[in-house]
């Protein structure tokens, strides 16, 4: 199964727009190669004529039978094509940056919706591939480092995930300029690339890899640490420009062992997200029957493909599970198809606390509570069902929960009852 088939429809229509926002581009190049950053005319314009209106909730299916809070989608920004992830600036609490999945980056203001174009990368975009994600440096309000995962516009069979560092003044925000490409992984297949990026509350920067595609893995990635698909990388960024394994990343001394490699056994980890007591939360979209959400540790094994979240796949029956870290949430597809992984609530109210996190394909929302330790929950509110595709979340400078719907390219607040 492909799991985000709406990455591919519309794709060509999609580069033409991207096309279209390259005024006045100047195109970048390192060591030679044309691949990384056209600069874009850093004219503000006002957002864009839109009917995209406040959402209301609907309770149905497995739903309409748990705890429910419902909440109001309400508009926030829009006109950014295709979003695939949001983050908002630091030092500049009323300034987001929105990715799409066809390499431009937005800076859009949360006051009155005005969209910048920031930057743009020349990017392939078949199936999954595309602009992904975006973190910015724990020290950005003084070295103005940001991060960002791409899949660089070359031929199909020389595919491959880059991270790369830009570098941007922090007070003007300025367009990003190119420092380093820090770490190249080649991509077998155009699907399954993860994309996600953040700081740990180390300082270290994290990476998420899906098994490359097709489906089933037919590489095995997941359980193959000399490769760095499927997993979870950590990487020392300290100095400009340089990514390196850390000393104590688990699997430094294991011969054969990719040493970035912080996780491993993950099909597709669409968002992870560190909660206010520094644990790694993780969402893997499952194969066949099952999406889950994972509280991931040094050197963990999630077990795919082994299994699919605490269920066998390959094997089908009496598969190993020595070793394997068992998700504590998982929904199957009665709930929906394609999870999209969030972030934890932390303003006052009804979610404080909740890990808010929704559905692709189905457009539920819901809000975990994530247990205090390792052990399978089911404490989860329903937030209703709505006519998006949940592509990415992101938590405000206030603790308030954002999501970027795919399908109409609009960031929405998410408001409780």
């Amino acid at each position: 199964m492909s799991i985000r088939p709406r990455f591919v429809l519309g794709s060509a229509l999609l580069g033409i727009a991207a096309i279209a926002l390259l005024v006045g581009g100047a195109l970048l190049t390192h060591t030679g190669r044309r691949i990384l950053l056209v600069l874009l005319d850093d004219t503000p314009t006002p957002a864009a004529a839109t009917t995209v209106r406040a959402l209301q909730p609907i309770f149905d299916g497995l739903d309409a039978t748990r705890p429910q809070q419902p909440v109001v989608l309400q508009p926030l920004i829009t006109g950014v094509p295709a979003p695939t992830d949001v983050a908002f600036v630091p030092g500049h609490p009323t300034r987001v940056v929105v990715l799409s999945k066809t390499g431009t980056a937005t800076l859009a203001s949360t006051t009155d919706g005005t969209l910048q174009p920031w930057l743009q990368l020349p990017v392939a975009t078949t199936s999954e591939l595309g602009l992904l994600g975006i973190a910015f440096h724990p020290d950005f309000e003084a070295n103005g480092r940001l991060f960002v995962n791409h899949t660089p516009e070359r031929p199909l069979a020389a595919a491959a995930t880059v991270v790369s560092e830009l570098s941007t003044d922090p007070h003007t925000l300025s367009a990003p300029s190119h420092t380093a490409d820090l770490l190249e992984v080649a991509q077998p297949y155009p699907n399954h690339d993860g994309g996600q990026l953040a700081f740990g509350p180390d300082g270290k920067l994290y990476v998420a890899f899906g098994d490359g595609g097709f489906r089933a893995d037919p590489l095995d990635a997941g359980q193959d640490r000399s490769t760095l698909l499927g997993s979870i990388v950590r990487l020392d960024v300290a100095q400009p420009g340089v990514a390196s394994a850390p000393h104590d990343n688990p699997f430094v001394d294991l011969p054969g062992a990719r040493p970035e490699i912080w996780a491993w056994g993950l099909r597709n980890p669409w968002r992870f997200h560190f909660d206010p007591r520094g644990r790694m939360v993780v969402a893997d979209v499952g194969q066949s029957r099952w999406d889950e959400v994972s509280l991931v540790q040094r050197g963990d094994n999630l077990g795919w493909r082994l299994r699919e979240g605490s269920h066998c796949f390959d094997p089908a029956t009496d598969c190993p599970t020595d070793g394997l870290v068992d998700p504590v949430y998982e929904y199957g597809r009665d709930d929906g198809v394609s999870i999209t992984g969030g972030v934890v609530w932390t303003a006052p109210g009804p979610l404080q606390g909740r890990y808010v996190f929704g559905d692709f394909g189905t457009g539920r929302l819901w809000a975990l509570q994530l247990p205090e330790r390792r052990a399978p929950t089911t404490d989860v509110l329903a937030l209703g069902r709505f006519p998006i595709n949940p592509a990415a979340f992101a938590r405000d400078p206030d603790g308030r929960v954002v999501v970027a719907d795919y399908g109409s390219g609009a960031i929405f607040a998410i408001q409780p009852n």
